[in-house]
């Protein structure tokens, strides 16, 4: 896995709603888990952009609805830093529907999506309408 070029703020905690961007069915998504997160004693786990978390579709087709699934976050409204200076936020927190391997459940993403998550998924970024 590729190595960020930006410093990432984390700012989705445990029990965050936040739009699934993609037309897989789901709508709303809430944070349940991080996959891979090793934290420290007494810190609360967050998630940033280009974080896989674990998610329950709250808000969706029926099919998928109270369903575990993994997500890549692809847009959050607090502000990161990149390595040029430049700081990027979003008008919003949004997510993207993966399987196992990092590929997206949907065919479609509506909105835009930051550069870190084209660099570190590429599949992902290639059915994306704006990459930012």
């Amino acid at each position: 896995m590729r190595g960020l070029t930006a410093t990432i703020t984390r700012s989705l905690p445990l029990g965050a709603q936040i739009a699934c961007d993609d037309n897989s069915g789901a709508k709303i998504l809430q944070i349940i888990g991080m996959a891979g997160y090793r934290g420290t004693k007494n810190k609360y786990p967050a998630a940033g952009i280009c974080d896989v978390v674990v998610a329950s579709v709250k808000k969706g087709a029926p099919k998928l609805r109270k369903k575990i699934e993994k997500a890549v976050i692809v847009r959050q409204r607090k502000e990161y830093r990149r390595a040029n200076g430049v700081h990027v936020m979003f008008e919003d927190n949004a997510a993207v529907l993966i399987d196992e391997n990092g590929l997206p459940k949907g065919s479609e993403i509506k909105g835009a999506i930051a550069r870190e998550v084209a660099e570190r998924y590429p599949k992902v970024a290639a059915i994306a309408l704006a990459v930012v």
